[in-house]
């Protein structure tokens, strides 16, 4: 499924990294500070999406009252001081092994922001695998277009040379923006059935990258 490309691009949040569950327990947090209507993983996963300003609207948040960047602040202060509860997705540096064997480059491209990014991919040990750490200068995640545009213009890889691996839809649209082929884990932020409905390979297990 790999062998063929030059270069692998990762995802961080909800493909490397299993922060789902914490992710969930967060925006319920705020759910219930403003006795909005929690939901369940299943429901979360249905109805996140990026950028993230669009699913906190989503759930009722008005941001009339408070506006998106104190809101979206609040989430962020508590997942850094809970982030090392996250784990690595079993099998996951297994993969990473194996395509640094076969002489394949990988990158982590990211909406998460760049300095926390880098730390906890240090705090996991991963950093050899990764000719290439992209984050973003702020902690709202509005999106990571622009960053793919220059990462693939880094590494000057022609037309099918170049796959990103991903979890969600905006994956999918970053990949073919920038000219990458796509493979969607369904264990990550959104639903399969969401990305089903892209045209994307949709995975449930990362070490099938590796058949």
């Amino acid at each position: 499924m790999i062998k063929k490309y030059k270069h692998i691009i990762w995802d961080w949040n909800g493909t490397i990294i299993n922060d789902v569950d914490l992710c969930v327990d967060l925006i319920n947090w705020l759910l219930k500070e403003k006795k909005l209507k929690t939901i369940t993983k299943e429901e979360y996963k249905n109805v996140f999406t990026i950028p993230v300003k669009n699913y906190y609207a989503a759930l009722g948040f008005d941001f009339e009252k408070e506006p998106f960047e104190v809101i979206g602040k609040r989430w962020m202060d508590e997942y850094e001081r809970r982030k090392f509860e996250c784990t690595v997705y079993d099998g996951v540096i297994d993969v990473m092994e194996k395509i640094n064997k076969l002489g394949i480059g990988q990158s982590i491209l990211s909406a998460y922001s760049q300095h926390t990014l880098e730390e906890m991919v240090e705090h996991f040990g991963l950093t050899k695998y990764f000719s290439h750490i992209v984050g973003l200068d702020n902690i709202y995640a509005a999106g990571k277009l622009h960053l793919g545009k220059n990462l693939m213009k880094r590494l000057g890889n022609g037309k099918g040379e170049t796959l990103l691996i991903g979890d969600t839809e905006h994956d999918c649209e970053v990949a073919t923006e920038i000219g990458a082929d796509c493979i969607l884990s369904s264990n990550g932020h959104q639903s399969r059935e969401k990305l089903e409905k892209l045209n994307c390979v949709v995975i449930d297990d990362l070490r099938n990258l590796l058949s």
